[in-house]
């Protein structure tokens, strides 16, 4: 039977051998509870684990810190958005609810650059080609008319779509930052988000775009409304609950500049890119025979 010295802990040579070669490895003493451990006894060195804790933590806290916005990173986190949110938020914009903000809602855990950019550059390009295919099917009647492919309507497209989706968020980004500081109560939203809201505000105008091509007045002006209400709608429900507890005056001014401008965009898109021609399909002809059949008048007199 062993004996309770045997049992006990004991100092090999191959450890004495170890620390005598490396003086600075770490070691660790257990004492025995009767006696007192002093401060020396235990040295671990673990600073290279707090540093990978501490770097872990910030990983899944995504507490990581992006660089100034001079840097690629900075502007890389507005696209940092995956297919299936994109279509939330597109949905989101076509169906208003009430009571359903749309920062709170589909914005706030993310608000990204990515959908506003293409729902913009698509705009573009959907109402200028098919700007120019109405004209043509509204004129195609027409022996005097000769189609030109009109380019300059891209660059007016462009212009006007982009200034309006940066532009107008930036100047209610603007107001309503400084009611906050004017009103403490009054809420308000980055300026991120309110570009975020216009931009998916405006993709309802793309289908609708391509629905003006048909060649009935009361039917494009009905679009019209339609697309105006639906949009107007996100921008009514998501930016009235910043306003609302301003004054009366300052909180539906501010909704009727809103609604106002949004409304003159649908309106400028109708008036400009869709115009139908006032004439008749019989009219042109008339206005051809008429002044022959004067000259030929004046000739016989």
């Amino acid at each position: 039977m062993a004996s309770p010295d045997d049992l006990k802990f004991q100092e090999f040579e191959e450890a004495t051998d170890l620390l005598s070669s490396n003086p600075g490895a770490s070691t660790l003493s257990i004492s025995s509870p009767g006696t007192g451990a002093s401060s020396g006894d235990v040295r671990l060195n673990l600073s290279d684990d707090e540093e990978n804790q501490q770097e872990n933590s910030e990983l899944l806290g995504g507490e990581k810190q992006t660089g100034g916005f001079w840097t690629f990173a900075y502007y890389q986190s507005f696209f940092n958005i995956d297919t299936v949110q994109v279509l939330d938020r597109i949905k989101g914009s076509v169906i208003p609810l009430p009571g359903r903000n749309f920062v709170r809602h589909h914005i706030r855990s993310n608000p990204d650059l990515y959908g506003p950019f293409w729902i913009c550059v698509t705009l573009v390009f959907s109402v200028a080609i098919m700007g120019n295919l109405s004209t043509f099917l509204n004129n195609k009647g027409d022996p005097g008319f000769h189609y030109r492919p009109q380019f300059h309507r891209v660059s007016i497209a462009a212009v006007t779509v982009f200034l309006y989706a940066w532009l107008v968020p930036l100047g209610v980004w603007g107001f309503l930052t400084w009611r906050q500081s004017v009103e403490r109560q009054i809420s308000g939203y980055t300026f991120l988000e309110t570009v975020c809201v216009y931009g998916y505000s405006l993709f309802i105008y793309i289908p609708t775009s391509i629905l003006l091509t048909i060649p009935l007045n009361w039917m494009q002006w009905l679009l019209i409304v339609v697309a105006m209400v639906i949009s107007g709608s996100v921008l009514v429900i998501t930016f009235w609950p910043t306003v609302r507890d301003d004054t009366k005056l300052t909180a539906f001014a501010t909704m009727a500049v809103i609604v106002s401008l949004h409304a003159l965009l649908a309106i400028g898109f109708k008036m400009y890119f869709f115009q139908l021609p006032t004439y008749t399909g019989s009219s042109p002809p008339a206005q051809h025979i008429t002044p022959a059949s004067n000259h030929s008048s004046s000739t016989m007199g």
